[in-house]
């Protein structure tokens, strides 16, 4: 390897973590993104010297890059999903609770606002043009050109896909990342009442309107189907507190799912009395004191990273 290919490889190293997030916002996966980007490296690799010399911003170049492969991934992504059973969550990142902040490109990644799941989840449910002009423009300010040459086609419509996608993620007004003490006390004031039993407290840290989403793809129990509203998620646990063991709530732990507030629930070996539990990673959206929304996922396949416990 020469000096200059050192040099590149020094440079590409450094892009990294924002390389990661990037494709993982446009994805949704850790691995769909680390491959993307590792691509991104193949192919500023390969390229001639006097190729490469053409290139004024690296950044900029390896970030269109890297939006052109996942954008790919984005196409072939609903026949994938045809196939999936029950809702479909991004891949959780999961990083510790209450740890000093370190310069794992994971730990980096997660710090933005726009990678908390509730953002993930209405981002999936824009288009693969809407999605990938969106998060490349209002996110990492790529112009439109470039983004136009991305989607094939012209600035005006790689704009047109942007403003879509904005009217449709303020249409769905998420919740913004509440502060750490904020959702520590509704997450702990809701876990003191469902190992309590206590239904009303329950019911009073839901709001009205919350949401229960779970994931398992038919390998792992959770919701099947998307749940809505405060009493009906109160019925819904106080009938698993008849089935699993109280004492696998106890054990989980606290944890930063996507750099909001979450939990590990390790698997739970069932007896005569109460069902197995499967591993679950659960975090959970809060707005003006009161749970909007819980992002359940069980699938094993989407757990491989997550630290045992």
């Amino acid at each position: 390897m020469t000096v200059s290919e050192d040099a590149l490889a020094e440079q590409f190293t450094g892009l990294r973590a924002h390389l990661i997030g990037v494709a993982y916002r446009l994805t949704g996966t850790l691995s769909d993104a680390e491959d993307a980007v590792q691509d991104a490296w193949l192919r500023l690799a390969g390229l001639a010297e006097d190729k490469r010399a053409e290139i004024l911003d690296l950044k900029a170049w390896l970030t269109t890059v890297v939006g052109r492969l996942c954008l790919d991934r984005l196409r072939s992504a609903p026949a994938q999903r045809e196939q999936y059973i029950g809702p479909w969550l991004p891949e959780p990142v999961v990083t510790p609770f209450g740890a000093a902040p370190s310069d794992d490109p994971l730990e980096t990644v997660v710090r933005d606002d726009g990678v908390r799941m509730a953002a993930m989840v209405l981002l999936d449910r824009l288009t693969p043009e809407q999605r990938v002009a969106f998060v490349l423009h209002d996110a990492f300010a790529v112009p439109f050109d470039e983004i136009a040459e991305t989607l094939g086609c012209t600035p005006a419509t790689a704009r047109q896909h942007a403003s879509r996608a904005r009217r449709a993620v303020a249409d769905a007004d998420p919740p913004p990342r509440a502060s750490m003490g904020e959702q520590r006390a509704v997450v702990e004031k809701l876990m003191t009442a469902l190992l309590g039993g206590d239904l009303e407290t329950v019911v009073e840290v839901l709001h009205p309107d919350v949401v229960l989403v779970g994931d398992g793809n038919g390998k792992g129990r959770t919701a099947r189907q998307i749940m809505v509203g405060a009493d009906k998620l109160a019925r819904f646990f106080a009938g698993l507190a008849k089935i699993y063991d109280p004492n696998a709530l106890a054990t989980s732990q606290l944890v930063l799912v996507n750099g909001d507030l979450g939990m590990i629930t390790p698997e739970h070996p069932g007896d005569e009395e109460y069902r197995p539990l499967d591993r679950h990673v659960q975090t959970f959206a809060v707005r003006d004191g009161k749970i909007v929304a819980i992002y359940d996922v069980v699938n094993p396949d989407k757990l491989t990273r997550v630290p045992e416990l």
